[in-house]
């Protein structure tokens, strides 16, 4: 018998996957693998591990299970013509019978089509997924589409200024304190007021938004990242000037000055707008607004930055994630203590924040759903279709240098993201 050749794994017998599992130290797994379930060459490229942890050989030691995944997807790769001939037969297969048996058999494709594109190959992406980077990201190009990064921040800009505009008109709308005094509110009613409170929830929110700079900075597809962060933002804000004109709640705390101002023109009006966009909103800026309270503009932002944060970092720096954690909740805890929102308004604005972030991200990783309705997905989700539409699957967390710098600091800097 002959050496073993790696890149004809499809040609192997039992005998010669018998001997390749001895060289690579799983012997104890040869009757298992070999005498009972006969593995030969074909076989063996076609396991996963989940196949390897399920029945009929729900292997029970973690560390084999991984040892032997890595060294299957190592035979993979070796023999990557045949994996993709493999592959594009069943995906004939499958549009055959499509085909001859109509829209049912298409719509159990589109459930399936995540999982089952990567049946020849599924060591790959849980490998990635384990490392906390998103699958297959090294074999796709991911193009920056600069210019639709532009088109996202001129979005993301010009709602900023609406916002701006709406917190001036819903300021004239605020209502009487002495006529509307605070609403019933089962968290304002039990925290004591702190004056330096809601300072301290921009503090927090000023530490997110610098790591978030950070991550931009370095990550790889920086582009992509921006231009998903443009998009949600821009929502998100947008809605909530929707929501903030549509109804005006009394004021919540009764150490807020808030009564409507009377301006003489729309000039003076679009002045104070301006204003309001150049401090972002914030009272460390010196910017005082009343009246824009569904929902909670702060509470958007540490939970957006929060979220964008732990997506696009390794799972391995879960330090990291949990001090973003943190900052999230004393943030929203800081803005209750400083009796600037009613609690609704903070739980609208996590709601609406999460979900969005959650079923925005689930569509873009999984554009199996959405490939085949390209129309529809055009008609009811046209942002999402224009920034996304070059993208297909999951961003990976990959790192680079954007710029030319000393080789000290780049293996210091290097430590805290491999």
């Amino acid at each position: 018998m002959g050496p073993l050749k790696l890149d004809q794994v499809h040609t192997w017998t039992i005998d010669d996957v018998k001997e390749w599992l001895e060289k690579n130290g799983f012997l104890q797994y040869v009757p298992l693998l070999c005498f009972r379930h006969r593995i030969d060459g074909k076989a063996l490229l076609t396991l996963s591990e989940s196949d390897l942890k399920s029945p009929p050989l729900s292997i029970q030691v973690l560390g084999d299970i991984k040892r032997l995944a890595i060294s299957v997807h190592e035979l993979q790769t070796l023999n990557p013509v045949l994996i993709s001939q493999w592959r594009s037969s069943a995906d004939d297969s499958l549009a055959y019978r499509n085909t001859n048996n109509g829209p049912k058999l298409r719509r159990r494709r589109h459930r399936r089509e995540a999982s089952d594109s990567s049946d020849l190959n599924t060591f790959g992406s849980e490998f990635s997924e384990d490392e906390g980077d998103h699958s297959h990201g090294s074999q796709r190009q991911l193009k920056p589409e600069v210019w639709k990064t532009a088109v996202g921040m001129v979005y993301f800009f010009s709602v900023t200024w609406i916002t701006a505009i709406v917190m001036v008109i819903v300021h004239d709308r605020v209502p009487d304190m002495q006529t509307y005094p605070p609403l019933p509110d089962i968290f304002l009613d039990n925290i004591p007021y702190m004056p330096w409170a809601f300072s301290m929830c921009e503090l927090t929110g000023i530490i997110l938004f610098l790591i978030w700079m950070a991550i931009l900075f370095f990550h790889k597809h920086r582009f992509i990242l921006l231009r998903r962060m443009f998009s949600l933002f821009g929502s998100v804000f947008l809605l909530r000037c929707i929501t903030m004109i549509i109804t005006s709640l009394s004021v919540p705390g009764k150490h807020l000055e808030c009564k409507a101002r009377s301006y003489g023109e729309w000039r003076d009006k679009i002045r104070t707008a301006f204003l309001i966009w150049l401090g972002g909103g914030m009272s460390i800026q010196g910017v005082r607004t009343c009246g824009d309270y569904m929902f909670s503009g702060h509470t958007v932002a540490l939970t957006l930055l929060n979220f964008f944060i732990t997506e696009y970092t390794p799972r391995s720096m879960y330090y990291l994630h949990t001090f973003t954690w943190v900052l999230n909740i004393f943030g929203v805890f800081f803005i209750l203590a400083g009796h600037e929102h009613y609690s609704i308004d903070i739980f609208i604005a996590f709601y609406i924040s999460t979900r969005l972030f959650l079923y925005y991200h689930a569509l873009a990783n999984n554009r199996a759903f959405v490939r085949d309705d390209r129309r529809r997905t055009r008609i009811w989700f046209p942002l999402f279709y224009f920034f996304e539409s070059g993208v297909d699957g999951p961003v990976p967390n990959e790192y680079e240098w954007p710029v030319s710098i000393p080789e000290k600091v780049q293996r210091l800097v290097s430590q805290f993201f491999v």
